[in-house]
Order: structure tokens, then sequence, then C-alpha cells
């Protein structure tokens, strides 16, 4: 699979946002956190992710691609605040309220456990479940896991159990 080439103006930007956004977190800190890694190879349909011990963020490039600005403005901010929140707090739920407080209260973003954007282009085989309140897409593992270890998924909206659509090509669970 060929890797995608995210443009340098991105780039560029994407690493204007984390120093920015780290500036702000050190004066307020009182610490001098240095500037980690970002590497731009995350797949699938998650935005980002923030290796706490190595210091590092992954960025997916397309999702990126798609969405710049927005992108950078709420998906950079996120991973850094893992970050921070991992050296100023140790280890603690990744979207506890350590973590939302580092969003709030010192980088002063709502805090987003997750992102809106759009991931036709990045999805790759899907499965359709629903709940009363939306229809969800599940991925191939996660599908998979249901299938053969009748693990069951709720809605972290309605809290209603997930259902598979069924299509005429597949045999009900």
């Amino acid at each position: 699979m060929s890797r995608i080439h995210v443009p340098i103006r991105l780039q560029q930007q994407t690493l204007l946002s984390l120093r920015t956004h780290l500036a702000v977190a050190n004066e307020k800190l009182n610490t001098d956190y240095p500037e980690p890694k970002v590497v731009y190879r995350k797949k699938g349909t998650i935005a980002g992710s923030a290796h706490l011990t190595d210091w590092l963020i992954q960025i997916n490039s397309i999702l990126l691609i798609e969405n710049e600005q927005t992108f950078i403005d709420e998906v950079i901010p996120h991973e850094l605040a893992h970050l921070l929140t991992f050296k100023h707090f140790g280890k603690v739920p990744p979207h506890g309220k350590e973590w939302k407080w580092m969003m709030n209260d010192i980088l002063q973003i709502n805090p987003q456990r997750t992102h809106n954007f759009s991931v036709r282009s990045v999805q790759k085989n899907t499965y359709e479940y629903r709940c009363p309140c939306q229809i969800h897409l599940l991925s191939t593992k996660r599908h998979n896991k249901i299938l053969q270890t009748h693990i069951k998924y709720v809605c972290k909206n309605c809290g209603n159990l997930l259902q598979p659509i069924i299509t005429n090509s597949e045999t009900p669970l």
C-alpha cells in the first residue's frame, strides 16, 4: 500500500498548531515539555492517536487532507492533551476528568471524545448495525467479535443494544 503524501503546507499548519498549544500549556503549567514527534501514518477511521511513552502523535493523513483546518483545530490539541495529561498526572483514563481539565482549562478547547469527519474514504468493509437512534458502521473486526464471542455492543448515545441490519447475502446472527 502506498503512503499518502501530506502537502508541506498542511504539515506546517499542523506543527504550528502543535507548537502554539504546547507553548500555552507549558506557560500555564509552568513546565518545559518538549515538542512531540508527529507522524502521518494512522490508518482506518481514527483521526489520530497519542503514544504516551514514545511522546508521539500519529495522524491519519487522509482525514487531515480531507478536513484540513477543522482537523488541525480539533485533532492536534486533542492528541497533545493526551500527552500532556500523561506527563502531568501519569496514567489516567484516556478521556477522564484530567484530560477534560487539560482540554478546557489549559488549552481552552471544548473536549470532544471523537471526531465527526466523514470516514467513507478510509472505511474498509463495514457492517451496518442499528439502534433506535441511528445506524452504526462496525468494522470487520468488531463484527467478527460479535459473531465469534457473542460480545454485545451498545450505543453510547441511547444505551440500547446494537442489532445487525441483515442484507440478502448475509445470514442472521
